[in-house]
């Protein structure tokens, strides 16, 4: 996944993937490729480390049967990053039997997930929230 274009273009780097896909961690060093035009993390690429998580790791873990594509999301930007930020994705095993559970007796369902990107003493630069839709495939209901 580092390698992958579209991701290596954000200056992220995943550090750690779960074996099962319910976490992730992601760094966003500070260095020429993600510094603005004042010095601190671009946007874009805090934003555009962290977007494809949580769909990916939701295909992941619920498997073939069903169909998951991100829907929306919005990031709040609390203090300038001058320093490498992490992000940690997490889903819990309540959460993929909550969506499995939903799912009969619901034909889609969005959920709503939010990751903070945190120095390393834990202050919160910026929090992204998405909206991300699920439904089973036709053939899998």
């Amino acid at each position: 996944m580092n390698l992958y274009p579209a991701f290596r273009g954000t200056g992220g780097r995943i550090t750690h993937i779960a074996a099962d896909w319910t976490q992730v961690i992601v760094k966003i060093p500070l260095n020429w490729r993600t510094r603005n035009y004042v010095g601190t993390t671009f946007g874009g690429s805090m934003y555009g480390a962290v977007d494809p998580f949580y769909m990916i790791m939701l295909i992941k873990a619920l498997g073939p049967e069903f169909v998951v594509w991100d829907k929306a999301a919005q990031i709040q930007f609390d203090k300038p990053g001058r320093v490498a930020l992490y992000a940690t994705f997490t889903l819990s095993d309540d959460e993929l039997h909550g969506i499995r559970r939903e799912l009969q007796s619901s034909p889609k369902i969005d959920r709503h997930y939010t990751v903070e990107l945190k120095d390393r003493d834990g202050v919160v630069h910026a929090t992204v929230q998405k909206v991300i839709h699920i439904r089973k495939k036709a053939g899998a209901r």
